[in-house]
């Protein structure tokens, strides 16, 4: 495939740095595609792929790979045709099938660790979603499936596999009630993610997102609704900061307050801490 079959209507790629790279975008013509995001977020600028045409994803991949070639570009929302063209434009692509997603480009080295847990094998697409996400975006994941609250066994026997986590992502339709369980069994920080999966009366998600949004479990933050990419991000971001070391954290010593059993009218030596 050359480059002009990959550029809608014919139109040679045009490297990064050009058409607006001044201002931090790339004028495409039928796009204007954000190659500044990298340096202002800590995460470059993803493709979604729902509504554009297969070669737009192409060109916009490979416009993105060119700007950041030490950072992976993600595209989400494929459909099968565009994921073959993909796969046959950068054959060193990875390609998940279940989450319609791609990614070109080298993995940043993983840093804190998300574990995604998905009610069922009906919720797989939404999961797989979040996982690719959380990968692209620089965090360790873990999966856990098929654990729904209609045998919430299989939940209790998996506490301690989520309890280690920086951040949890759970997926979950019907009506949605899994993240409150999750919530009450652990303090790690939590997004739910309602999906489109269930009967009529689910109202293509909505009865999962109010149950969500309505949870009695503290702790729980709730994205839209099928957006395993958001709390992709979200989750990732939050790993990455946990497993952050910082310059100014203070020492067990430091982050005592001892003033607070020193008679009235004493100060404290800042060398020896002795009061006086």
């Amino acid at each position: 495939m050359t480059s002009s079959d990959n550029a809608p209507s014919g139109r040679q790629p045009e490297p990064a740095g050009q058409n607006g790279a001044g201002h931090g975008y790339v004028d495409l013509g039928y796009a204007r595609l954000d190659t500044d995001r990298l340096s202002r977020t800590g995460d470059p600028e993803v493709v979604y792929g729902a509504g554009k045409t297969p070669d737009q994803v192409v060109d916009l991949l490979r416009h993105l790979h060119t700007a950041h070639p030490d950072r992976a570009a993600l595209a989400t929302r494929l459909d099968s045709t565009a994921l073959a063209m993909v796969r046959e434009a950068f054959p060193q692509a990875r390609i998940d099938e279940v989450a319609g997603a791609a990614t070109l480009g080298p993995l940043p080295a993983p840093a804190g660790l998300v574990c995604v847990l998905a009610a069922g094998t009906s919720d797989a697409r939404v999961a797989r979603e979040a996982v690719c996400t959380v990968e692209a975006f620089g965090a360790g994941v873990r999966t856990i499936t098929d654990v729904g609250v209609a045998g919430v066994h299989r939940l209790l026997a998996a506490k301690e596999e989520f309890d280690d986590a920086d951040c949890l992502i759970v997926v979950a339709g019907m009506e949605g009630a899994l993240p409150s369980v999750v919530g009450g069994l652990t303090g790690v920080p939590l997004v739910a993610v309602p999906t489109s999966v269930g009967y009529g009366a689910s109202f293509g998600g909505l009865a999962a997102l109010l149950g969500m949004l309505n949870s009695c479990a503290p702790g729980v933050v709730v994205s839209n609704i099928d957006n395993g990419f958001g709390a992709g991000v979200f989750a990732a971001r939050v790993a990455r900061r946990a497993a952050r070391p910082r310059a100014d954290q203070p020492t067990p010593d430091q982050s005592y307050d001892q003033t607070q059993d020193q008679a009235p009218g004493q100060t404290r030596d800042s060398a020896n801490g002795a009061a006086r």
